[in-house]
């Protein structure tokens, strides 16, 4: 997948917004104001990379399933992942799912009220 497909799965996603708070070429995608994914241009030291929110336990799966994903650590535990893109390093669906869940966990610490909003907007864009 592609740093411009993740950009699209991102946004359609409801109510996200795009924003680059640490520079060009590093935007961070928003729901109810808090980050759920980051994607980083590649450098001379790195691929194409998105990191995103991710529990624990799922977090620990998931980079034993795929060697292109990777813990990005945040204070004493973490719970976020880069995922190198590019070279078919994750399949894509896997890599799609990655991004709901990562949604799904910030719309989990929303207030009530907003979180049903989002999840009904969700549901109803997924379909039946």
């Amino acid at each position: 997948m592609t740093p411009e497909e993740v950009a699209e799965l991102a946004l359609a996603l409801p109510e996200v917004t795009e924003e680059e708070p640490y520079g060009p070429n590093r935007p961070v995608y928003k729901v109810g104001g808090s980050i759920f994914a980051m994607l980083a241009a590649a450098t001379t030291t790195h691929p194409d990379q998105v990191t995103v929110k991710c529990e624990p336990q799922l977090a620990l799966h998931l980079c034993e399933q795929h060697t292109a994903v990777r813990p990005w650590y945040q204070g004493r535990r973490w719970h976020w992942l880069t995922v190198h893109l590019g070279n078919d390093t994750i399949p894509d669906e896997d890599l799609t799912d990655m991004l709901h869940h990562a949604w799904d966990c910030v719309v989990a610490g929303l207030p009530a009220a907003t979180r049903e909003r989002l999840r009904t907007l969700h549901h109803q864009q997924e379909g039946p």
